[in-house]
């Protein structure tokens, strides 16, 4: 039986409730992603916005560079070493030529190896409090850097979520009324 869901935003991190989100995030992208149209892929909401290819790009583009790199520097050097600056927009250079299919089985890939690692290290709790040194934020815990590890890829689903829902502003008519999403400004 599930719950009442609690109201509170501050729930602690734990690695093991963390898990089932990492590992479906590609599987969901494929799913959803896989058979449409290309129209679908290439959408975006306006310019300088990203496409949900754009979005699948920048996931790789996290998995080869952000999460576990900075997880195994952090773990190595604490936070005499600074984490390496990310690049947001890497996507739109690497992805280049490529094929969604490429893309999510790219992703795929890289996720499963990243988890299988990440389970691998049987982190504790107290690990979890280790502290790493990122270039803007300065001090960080690994419990924070895996907490925004499944928060962004959340928030990059809402985004494609978004970036869709918004290609038929136009077409919902009076429904949008009751189509917050198609409302909100970016």
């Amino acid at each position: 039986m599930v719950e009442q869901a609690s109201h509170a935003l501050n729930r602690a991190f734990v690695v093991d409730d963390a898990l089932p989100i990492l590992r479906a995030t590609p599987g969901v992208l494929y799913a959803w992603l896989s058979e449409l149209p290309e129209w679908w892929i290439i959408a975006n909401e306006g310019p300088e916005t990203w496409s949900p290819f754009d979005i699948v790009g920048h996931l790789i583009h996290g998995e080869r560079t952000d999460w576990l790199p900075r997880l195994e520097l952090l773990l190595a050097h604490g936070e005499s070493v600074p984490f390496t600056p990310f690049d947001r927009f890497a996507q739109f250079r690497e992805s280049r030529g490529k094929s969604l299919s490429e893309l999510l089985a790219t992703f795929a890939q890289l996720r499963r190896a990243n988890v299988a690692r990440l389970e691998s290290l049987q982190l504790q709790t107290a690990d979890l409090e280790r502290r790493g040194l990122h270039p803007e934020l300065g001090p960080v815990t690994l419990g924070q850097l895996l907490a925004t590890w499944v928060a962004h890829d959340l928030s990059h689903l809402g985004q494609i979520a978004r970036v869709m829902g918004r290609q038929y502003t136009t077409a919902v008519g009076p429904w949008m009324e009751y189509l917050p999403m198609l409302r909100a400004r970016l």
